[in-house]
């Protein structure tokens, strides 16, 4: 797994996150867990949060509302447009949420899912408006970790799925 911001000189380095994990499933599979909601619903989110989905619109354009709720009965509700989706290659999307009465997340987010015979890897990049909201988002939500147990969460539900 990889946590790190993109290679140097990228102009993008100070204000991203990139986790990268390779899954033992092929892509369609992981593409399909990641646009049905229903599959969302059961892997999203870091370990001990569950996740209420409101709506989910896998189109450019379409929304995807929907609320974490972590361990602590803490609500995180969140909504993203989705920029992009290239079937099963690509998903855009612009994120935006938070902790009820803290502060904000805005980014961007890019999945990309790259068939690896009957692997997949599967890179997603979070890109802020600055390295200040990217610190915070780390500091505050514990982004990195965050992002990891939640490609954990979605390798269990693969290998539960098969």
């Amino acid at each position: 797994m990889d946590a790190r911001k993109s290679s140097p000189g990228a102009p993008t380095a100070d204000r991203e996150i990139v986790l990268t994990r390779v899954f033992g499933a092929p892509r369609q599979k992981v593409w399909e867990a990641m646009v049905d909601p229903q599959h969302v619903a059961q892997w999203w989110g870091p370990r001990g949060f569950t996740t209420t989905i409101e709506k989910m619109d896998v189109r450019p354009g379409g929304a995807w509302k929907h609320v974490m709720h972590g361990p602590d009965g803490t609500d995180y509700p969140n909504r993203s447009v989705f920029k992009e989706v290239v079937k099963p290659e690509r998903i855009v999307y612009a994120h935006g949420g938070g902790r009820q009465g803290g502060p904000g997340a805005h980014f961007t987010a890019t999945w990309t899912f790259e068939a690896l015979g009957a692997k997949t890897r599967v890179t997603i990049r979070m890109i802020f408006d600055s390295p200040s909201e990217r610190d915070t988002v780390v500091k505050e939500y514990g982004a990195i970790e965050g992002g990891q147990q939640t490609l954990e969460r979605l390798g269990e539900f693969l290998y539960q799925s098969e």
